[in-house]
């Protein structure tokens, strides 16, 4: 799997972008599996926790194909929603924290 745009296309029918809703305050966090670990991404500052956005950041690009992903799939309306309760915000959060440090 070469292209990013065969990944694009693979991210969105696999539905690996995934939208955790908390109940009942409606956060939400944005996440894409990737073909190897789930990535924190954040739509609204254009940011993805893959080392492909960091490094492609630093040589000028703006984006990486989990961004773009999810650009795709929430305008076709095909992010993968995963409800949970306000109660485990603070342990998907320091888990997403967790796994940031050991990328």
């Amino acid at each position: 799997m070469s292209s990013s745009s065969e990944k694009i296309e693979l991210m969105i029918s696999q539905k690996r972008i995934k939208i955790h809703v908390f109940e009942p305050s409606q956060r939400k966090i944005w996440t894409a599996v990737g073909f190897g670990r789930e990535y924190w991404i954040d739509p609204d500052s254009k940011y993805c926790s893959c080392p492909g956005f960091y490094f492609g950041y630093i040589n000028g690009k703006k984006s990486c194909y989990h961004l773009d992903s999810l650009t795709i799939a929430k305008g076709e309306h095909k992010s993968e929603p995963i409800i949970f309760s306000d109660d485990e915000y603070m342990d998907f959060v320091s888990g997403l924290a967790s796994d940031l440090c050991c990328i």
